[in-house]
């Protein structure tokens, strides 16, 4: 009998990459999803008519435990969150429901329904923040520089909280940045990929950035839902780092996405102090050594390959935007 995964977060970029893995090892995959006035479905069209998506809210008890009660899940993968970092500095209290309690409704609900679900968290590298060890590991203390960050350090202990206590198969994926075609435009990655496709392609003029200084360990979201799912196949539940353990600056990659499509960038980007975080984090570089030896985990996506999909799937999509104007 398939196994069935519920998944928070199904139209999200994690969320569409796992459903799609797990469909391809024969799950029956179920997604959660929130009631809105306008439905954003598109990453996950290409499969939507094998999944069963049920709406329900993380702010909301009551409709999580109904649905746990109605999927009867094996698996749940908790990846829904506010998770965009400049926002939560805008929403502070708001980032807090969703980040930091979402998780202990969701981990209540299965402690009610039924304690056997195996349950994954997606923690972050922005729970490290302003860390003095690089490269960090599953050790290194957290120290948050933002207000996503300290609700997801909140989430991550609640996880280790109801394992401990009431013995549930709970992980936390502590994932350093990840990214893909399908990562949102307000991220960095892709507002420099979007804007190499358009300046090549005449649409845009400037590109408008914050820190170049900035450096993160960028690895291929594709890559990184395999170690969510590997996770919740072990014998014994327990939290990794995952992430390529190297690391990159913000003008690293504005030369890597220019590059490709042979343009200087320094002809088109723009500093906007505006776009300057109020507390920066530089130091985030991960040690999956541990996913290495127990999961068997490894990535795959180098980083010059990353930039290059990302600028390619834009190219293509600012391509057809132009020919349908």
């Amino acid at each position: 009998m398939a196994k069935r995964a519920l998944i928070t977060g199904i139209t999200g970029q994690d969320g569409a990459y796992l459903a799609e893995f797990l469909l391809g090892r024969g799950y029956e995959v179920h997604g959660m999803v929130r009631r809105a006035s306008t439905e954003s479905f598109e990453r996950i069209a290409g499969f939507r008519d094998r999944l069963t998506l049920h709406q329900a809210d993380l702010l909301d008890q009551l409709s999580i435990i109904t649905l746990l009660k109605e999927v009867e899940p094996d698996e749940i993968y908790n990846l829904a969150a506010q998770s965009f970092v400049p926002t939560s500095w805008l929403q502070p209290l708001l980032t807090s429901e969703f980040t930091a309690l979402g998780v202990t409704r969701m981990l209540e609900a299965v402690r009610l329904v039924n304690p056997a679900i195996r349950f994954y968290q997606a923690s972050s590298s922005e729970m490290f923040g302003a860390v003095d060890q690089e490269p960090q590991n599953e050790t290194t203390p957290f120290y948050p520089r933002s207000p996503y960050g300290v609700a997801k350090v909140y989430g991550h202990w609640i996880t280790v909280n109801y394992r401990e206590s009431y013995g549930i198969f709970a992980c936390s994926g502590i994932l350093f940045n990840h990214e893909s075609p399908l990562r949102g435009k307000e991220f960095v990655t892709r507002k420099v990929s979007d804007a190499a496709a358009r300046i090549k392609l005449g649409v845009q003029n400037k590109l408008r950035l914050g820190n170049l200084d900035a450096a993160r360990d960028w690895g291929f979201a594709g890559d990184y839902v395999k170690a969510m799912w590997l996770m919740l196949q072990q014998d014994r539940p327990s939290d990794y780092v995952i992430a390529t353990g190297r690391k990159h600056t913000v003008r690293e990659l504005v030369e890597a996405a220019f590059g490709y499509v042979g343009l200087d960038w320094q002809k088109y980007v723009e500093i906007d102090p505006a776009l300057i975080r109020p507390a920066e984090v530089n130091k985030l570089r991960g040690d999956a050594a541990r996913a290495r030896r127990e999961l068997g985990w490894e990535p795959v996506v180098s980083f010059d390959e990353l930039v290059r999909m990302m600028v390619e799937a834009d190219l293509a999509r600012v391509k057809r935007e132009v020919e349908q104007a």
